[in-house]
């Protein structure tokens, strides 16, 4: 009976953790698709809800790493000045890997469909779970 009652428990617990990471992954694809819905709609301060507002935040693009919420929101807005220079945004999800109960690593790809030229590139983003909401806390985009 005991040995029963330690399986059932076994079970349960482990039901329950898969259903955390898949809450947590659900919520990380929710996040990336409200940014691009944001992105699209040329809305990059909405759009920015998903990064870690904080002086912390990492960027590392073509100009090299960067720190902090407003400079990234800052060299979005120099390097993406009107709707024509946005475009329609669209993710492609490669890979969403929980690290631990904390963070998230994702890997995908990004490409911008624009009327001046259509451009696009890879990505990997580090999730951390923040204040109990995920947040970018480090965006590597090239």
């Amino acid at each position: 009976m005991q040995r029963l009652l330690i399986i059932v428990l076994s079970l349960f617990l482990s039901a329950q953790v898969v259903n955390a990471q898949s809450k947590d992954e659900l919520s990380i694809r929710t996040i990336l698709a409200a940014q691009t819905s944001e992105w699209n709609k040329g809305n990059l301060d909405s759009f920015m809800k998903g990064y870690w507002e904080s002086d912390s935040l990492m960027f590392i693009g073509k100009s090299g790493i960067t720190y902090g919420w407003q400079k990234a929101l800052d060299n979005y807005k120099k390097g993406y000045p009107d709707t024509a220079a946005m475009g329609k945004l669209n993710f492609e999800l490669i890979t969403i890997k929980r690290l631990s109960k904390d963070y998230f690593f994702v890997v995908g790809k990004w490409h911008l469909t624009r009327s001046i030229g259509n451009i696009g590139g890879a990505y990997t983003l580090l999730f951390r779970k923040i204040k109990n909401q995920w947040v970018i806390v480090t965006d590597h985009s090239s």
